[in-house]
Order: structure tokens, then sequence, then C-alpha cells
């Protein structure tokens, strides 16, 4: 397996498009960040053939119109586009809503000749707000007359909002020995934790794959990369994530979980750990990127609550934002997580410097301390000495600029 350029256009077969349909540009854009990505509000993804399609949605109780037609047309496992739109997310928007997110499935089948059913629709932005859907409209006709398949980067830069980068992977690999891709964006940098975040994830392949094994494969990579990140402790109306498969890569399609879906589901793991850690780097005013590991957990949901409640303290976050080593933070978020502990056997440690042992405190290396939290990728790692259960999670610090862009993201 290797890493290449391409993000969703790199498997065979795939084109997108990224435009600017003025969605941003009219009344107050939410982009506080990445002020150059901030005119592009439109994305297409097109496959030249029917691709199975697989997705999972937020579990918020409040979902968003597109989420709640996509879901629709998803279940017969079979897709062949998907627009996207940012700057307005389309959730609490009533019958009107859901209308519009229906429009712009009709309006898309309808310029690349398919059926309305076999178009997803996703969108992200300010909650509340109806869609300007003449503008949208435009977009749509203008986006399919820009389909390339070098279209990935425009339209990873599309579907951004607070985003400061376009995020987009893809890696190849051999599956039945032909040359497949998987290829990914997303979009996310604020209201992140699991189950999924406020962020849109949209992965392509060329592999030929059966629908429930395309659809395991997807729920299991998503238990270990887009739920193990959070930033802050938030769940969106909007959170999505879809895979399309066309299998133009010529593979004998996979239809058991042998050696051929093996690499497939580490394929896509790959891809969708790095679009999760990209977002986490992402994360809204971050300066640090913060792999938080719990070790020797009776149970592994015991290690990701404690994980969890480590990465989603305020404390914690603003101690690592302050480049303070107050482990105190630390022991008082394991002891908030609900799990049963042994205070007694914990020990904590930043990187490799060990800062309390067995529940207290020991005469750490200041300096040394100082200097890895300078860093900006920092690691914390609690043994729990109980078991023999691991988890990690990734999050970010807590800085004032996530204040200010949160204060004012209507305004």
């Amino acid at each position: 397996m290797k890493e290449i350029k391409g993000g969703i256009t790199a498997p065979r077969g795939f084109k997108a498009a990224g435009i600017s349909c003025g969605i941003k540009k009219g009344g107050k854009p939410p982009l506080k960040r990445g002020a150059a990505e901030a005119a592009k509000d439109l994305a297409l993804i097109y496959s030249e053939v029917m691709a199975k399609a697989a997705a999972v949605f937020t579990t918020n109780q409040v979902k968003a119109a597109p989420l709640k037609v996509s879901a629709e047309h998803i279940k017969d496992e079979k897709a062949q586009a998907i627009v996207i739109n940012s700057g307005i997310a389309n959730a609490a928007t009533g019958k009107k809503g859901l209308k519009d997110a229906e429009e712009m499935t009709q309006a898309t089948a309808q310029i690349l000749g398919i059926e309305k059913e076999n178009v997803l629709v996703a969108s992200t932005g300010t909650i509340g707000t109806f869609l300007p859907m003449n503008k949208i409209a435009e977009g749509i006709k203008e986006a399919k007359g820009k389909l390339s398949g070098e279209g990935g980067g425009d339209a990873a830069s599309a579907i951004m909002t607070t985003d400061t980068f376009p995020k987009e992977v893809a890696v190849e690999l051999d599956i039945g020995g032909k040359r497949s891709v998987i290829g990914g964006m997303a979009k996310g940098a604020g209201m992140i934790f699991p189950h999924l975040a406020t962020m849109l994830s949209f992965i392509t392949t060329d592999v030929a794959i059966g629908g429930e094994l395309l659809k395991k494969a997807l729920k299991s990579s998503i238990a270990k990369s887009f739920n193990t990140i959070t930033v802050d402790g938030e769940e969106s109306t909007n959170d999505m994530v879809v895979i399309l498969a066309n299998g133009l890569a010529g593979n004998e399609e996979i239809d058991k979980e042998n050696e051929d879906f093996k690499k497939f589901s580490s394929g896509l793991d790959e891809v969708t750990l790095k679009l999760a850690k990209m977002i986490v780097k992402d994360g809204e005013g971050a300066t640090k990127f913060i792999e938080i590991e719990v070790k020797n957990a009776l149970k592994l949901e015991d290690a990701k609550r404690i994980a969890f409640s480590i990465a989603n303290s305020l404390l914690v976050k603003t101690a690592i934002f302050g480049e303070d080593a107050n482990w105190g933070r630390i022991m008082a978020a394991i002891g908030n997580s609900g799990v049963k502990i042994e205070e007694e056997k914990i020990d904590i440690y930043l990187g490799n410097l060990k800062l309390a042992s067995k529940g207290c405190g020991i005469g750490f290396n200041g300096k040394m301390a100082k200097k890895i939290l300078k860093g900006k990728e920092i690691k914390i790692i609690v043994d729990l000495n109980l078991g023999e259960k691991s988890a990690k999670v990734w999050t970010c610090d807590l800085t004032p600029d996530y204040v200010k862009i949160n204060a004012h993201y209507r305004t």
C-alpha cells in the first residue's frame, strides 16, 4: 500500500468539481479562517458507472434534511453521484428543508442523466437558514461542466466551513492482482465528538465489493478513526460518511471476508484515520495535536471512556495549551469517567516522561516536561495496571481562538 495524490478522483471512473455558487458570498459566511478557500461552496462527485454505496449518519436526534433524504436514497445500497453545499446546513428547516434537499438531488440527476434516487445530498454550515435554491440550481449546472478527474482538490475545498485547509488522501493497493485505489476527503474543525462529528467525509474506490461487506468495512473503519477523535465534545446535526465503490479496478468482486477483504479494510482504515487526524490537527484555534492512550484496562470500553474523559476535559486541554504539566487534571478526568478504577495503581506519562506513579506525584523533570509541551504533537499515556485492554483517542488543545471563532460563527 502506498499513498498517492488525487483524493476522491484518484480511483478509476470518478470525477469531481468544486465551485462557488454564492452561498458564502451572500450574507454572512460562517468561514472565519482559511479565507482563500471561502469562495467555493458547492461540490459534485460523480461515478461514470453505478456504484455500490454505504453510509453512516449522525446519532444526533436532530438530523438535517439532507441526511434524511440521503438515508432514503441509499437504502438500495447504490449511488452514482453526491452533491454537497457548504455555508448553510439545511438543518432545523422543516418541510421546506426536505423539499430543498430533494430538489438538489433532482437537479443533479437531471443534469447528469441519472435517477434522483441514485444521488446523495449533504450540507454543512449554519443551522436554521434556508438554502438559496436558485443559486444552487445554477451552481449544479456549472459544477457538471467542470467535472474532472483532477477535480478532487476543488471539491475538498468547496465543503470547508471553519476549516483552514482541504483534507484529502488516497492510497493505492493490490486487490486480487489488480491495481486498486481508495480516495477520500473530509471537512471538520469544530463540534467534533463521536459518534461522528460536525464532519462530512466522502470516500471513493474502484474496488469491486459486495454491498454488505462494504457497509461492514465502513462501520469498522469509522469505529477506529472518526469515532476516536474529539475537539470539543459536541456532536452536530449534519454528520455523515459515505463510500462509493464502482468496481472499475477489475478485481473479482469481494463477496466474503477473505484476504482481499482484509486488504481493502486495511486500505480503508488508512484513509479514514488520516482524514480523522487531519480534522483534529485543524481543530478550531488548535495549536497542539494530542494523542491519549489508556493502557491495561479491564475492558476496551473502559479504556475508551477514560481516554475520552481526558480528551474532553477543558482543564486538560487548556493546560496543554498553556504548556503546563498539570497531571492532576488528568487524574481528575480519569476519576470523572465513571469507570471503576484503582487509584493507587495509576501511572501517568507525558511522552516518555513519567509524571505520576501509583496514583501519586513524583519529582519529574520540569524542564523536560516544558520542552515536550512546547512541541506541536503531544502524547499522554495513562497506565491503569488492571488488565490488558488499551485504546487511543486524538484531540487538540483549547485556545482563545476557539472562543473567538465560535462566538462570531454567524456574525
